[in-house]
């Protein structure tokens, strides 16, 4: 819907690595990257896009302030109106900054968030986050230690990659690599911690997928396995548990996916980078208590993503936004490549997951076809008449940014 962006650039929206949720049904996205000219550009920390999921129509908004560098693979997460960016790389290298923005404020504006207590998780990017009981619960992710916090480090919780020499103050050892590790910030005490965890822990890894059912956090993906595997967190108690899947058909290995949650017991997971170097248009669901998989058809083929966002919307729906539409890595024997074409996406398309209210059947009908329904329209009352004229100016776009 380019008419409602104004004087917008239509390659604004266009992004992958981003960072997306929905709350009370509009879809808010911030950061993330675009390829240009070969190169891999950040976009403005200062702005946060916000798209009404009923007409279709996006606004963007100023965000003033102690603004963030501009940062790849950060960690998004959205708890009581407040937005939290933690971690990511900039271009001095990798950081363990947080920042926060109040989303209820009439004026946004980036605090940096200081003053906390614990120790703050190293520097990483490609990490994940559960949001439960308003704690910021961190996965995993690539990042940089000291040689020191290295040896102070469980031989299984971060694996090293590289290792190079760099000054600070004295000269030491620093690493980079892989880790595992579970990370919490207390958002009402500021207070990091780390739990120690039980249980069979899943190899270090980032790229991957996260979600949450009730007081469980789902992992999956973002390490070089033929086949998906799926890890369950118990919050409560701190419990891994691998979910066997020797008996269901398994979706292939991936990273850079999403994973969403569309019941209490079945997570939704999308696309991503498989282990054959394309980008993916699957879609499956999991049962958390059968244990399996299920392959499910859908309308979507055409838009195969990685890097991508996946929310859930009202009526439980799936609403993706974003992404690259044809990353490929190439491989030889010596370096491993990326395309330097990627296509990126500014469109949205929705996955239904549940037959939709009689209600929801309603408005949409009034909203494609509303000349049915001539002055009948003037006697509602005037929120749900708003309700309406918004999915009319939905449905009446001529190149309308939704899909279901």
């Amino acid at each position: 819907m380019d008419a409602a962006e104004g004087s917008a650039p239509v390659s604004r929206l266009e992004r992958s690595s981003h960072t997306a949720f929905i709350d009370n049904n509009t879809l808010y996205v911030w950061g993330g990257y675009q390829v240009v000219a070969a190169e891999d550009v950040m976009l403005p920390s200062d702005e946060i896009w916000l798209c009404d999921l009923d007409s279709g129509t996006w606004e963007r908004r100023e965000i003033t302030g102690d603004k963030p560098p501009d940062l790849s693979d950060v960690c998004g997460s959205h708890v009581n109106g407040t937005l939290y960016i933690f971690a990511g790389c900039d271009s001095l290298g990798y950081t363990n900054k947080m920042f926060s923005v109040d989303l209820t404020e009439q004026r946004y504006s980036w605090k940096t968030v200081t003053d906390t207590k614990g120790t703050t998780p190293s520097p990483r990017n490609k990490h994940s986050c559960w949001v439960h009981r308003d704690r910021l619960i961190y996965f995993g992710g690539y990042g940089c230690k000291t040689v020191g916090e290295v040896r102070n480090t469980s031989s299984t919780s971060f694996i090293v990659e590289e290792m190079s020499w760099a000054t600070i103050g004295n000269a030491l050892l620093r690493c980079w690599g892989w880790n595992n590790e579970v990370n919490v910030f207390d958002t009402h005490t500021a207070t990091w911690s780390m739990p120690k965890t039980q249980g069979l822990v899943p190899s270090p890894r980032g790229c991957h997928a996260s979600a949450l059912l009730g007081n469980k956090g789902y992992i999956s993906g973002g390490v070089e396995t033929a086949e998906l595997d799926l890890f369950c967190l118990d919050l409560e108690t701190w419990t891994w548990t691998q979910i066997d899947l020797s008996q269901s058909c398994t979706p292939l290995g991936r990273s850079m996916f999403t994973m969403t949650p569309i019941s209490d017991d079945t997570l939704f997971i999308y696309g991503g980078l498989g282990t054959d170097g394309n980008t993916l248009n699957d879609a499956w669901q999991f049962n958390t208590q059968r244990r399996e998989w299920t392959k499910m058809a859908h309308p979507h083929k055409d838009k195969p993503r990685v890097c991508h966002t996946a929310c859930l919307g009202r009526d439980n729906d799936v609403v993706v936004f974003g992404g690259s539409s044809n990353m490929r890595i190439l491989m030889d024997s010596l370096t491993v490549l990326r395309a330097p074409s990627q296509h990126h996406c500014r469109d949205v398309f929705i996955f239904q997951s549940q037959p939709y209210s009689l209600f929801r059947l309603c408005e949409d009908a009034i909203g494609r076809k509303p000349e049915l329904f001539g002055m009948q329209l003037n006697w509602l009352p005037s929120k749900l008449r708003t309700k309406i004229d918004k999915r009319v100016a939905f449905f009446s776009a001529a190149t309308p940014v939704l899909t279901a």
